[in-house]
Order: C-alpha cells, then sequence, then structure tokens
C-alpha cells in the first residue's frame, strides 16, 4: 500500500477536483482554455508542450534511476546477508579447529611449528573476514583487493 500512496493520493485529488467541479457547477476546461487565451500576448502558450515533453522526460528519468537505486540497495542487502552467513560459518569452524588445537597441544610429540602455522592460518583467516565485513564500497575490485594476502 505505501508503494502505491502517490498514486492514491493523486487518484483521491482527482476525485475531489472532479466532484467540486461538478457541485460548485465549475468548468475547469473551460477556464484554462480562457487562461491559455489570455496569456497568448505573453507567448508562453508555446512553452506547454515542451514543458510538458520535458516533464515526461524528467519522470522516466526519475523512475530509471529509482530503479537503479533500489537494485544496488538490494544487491547490498544480499551482500550483507551472504557475508553474515559466511562470518557465522567461518566462526563456527574456526571454533571447532581450537578444539584441534587444544587437543594437538596436549597430544606429547605433536610439532610446535605445525603449531605456530596453525595459528598463523587462522588469524589470516580471521584479518580477511573482518576486511571483508568493514568494506565501505561493494565491488569487486574492493572485494577482492580485501582479501589479498600481504
Amino acid at each position: 500500500m505505501n508503494k502505491y500512496k502517490l498514486t492514491l493520493f493523486g487518484l483521491a485529488l482527482s476525485i475531489f477536483i472532479y466532484l467540486s467541479s461538478i457541485f460548485l457547477e465549475l468548468d475547469l476546461f473551460e477556464k484554462f482554455m480562457a487562461f491559455l487565451s489570455s496569456v497568448e500576448q505573453f507567448e508562453i502558450d508555446e512553452m506547454i508542450i515542451p514543458f510538458l515533453i520535458f516533464v515526461v522526460f524528467l519522470f522516466i528519468d526519475t523512475f530509471r534511476i529509482n530503479k537503479k537505486v533500489e537494485m544496488e540497495s538490494a544487491k547490498l542487502n544480499i551482500y550483507k546477508a551472504m557475508l553474515s552467513s559466511s562470518h557465522h560459518i567461518l566462526n563456527n569452524f574456526i571454533y571447532q579447529m581450537d578444539i584441534f588445537k587444544l587437543t594437538a597441544e596436549d597430544t606429547p610429540g605433536f610439532d610446535a611449528k605445525v603449531l605456530a602455522f596453525y595459528e598463523d592460518i587462522i588469524s589470516n583467516a580471521s584479518e580477511q573476514i573482518n576486511s571483508l565485513s568493514n568494506l565501505t564500497t561493494i565491488d569487486e575490485f574492493s572485494i577482492r583487493t580485501s582479501v589479498m594476502s600481504d
């Protein structure tokens, strides 16, 4: 309903003007034609058709821009939802890998270099997730550069 509020407002205004002209016995079209005749000397009537053409194209352009903004907003919402879901999945994975780390630390003779390498991998993955989460512009280049390793 909110989507068509201007259309409904226009309909209500049109009905109000129609009923007002009937009850008050106004002939609005004849008054408009008389107005155009009275401004004939100022050559304003030649500007009406170009102005109407301009308004039509302005309306079309505004509609096109609005659609583009809505599409970009939808893309951004999808990106944020996907990022949040991926973030959740990766955090669950990291927590499960922490169990592996605790078990490896308690295992005698487990190579300490492997644990250090594990810490680097987890730290790098966490940094990349945070980098993706903090993007200000959402495009292919910024996404790719945010996860590239230094």
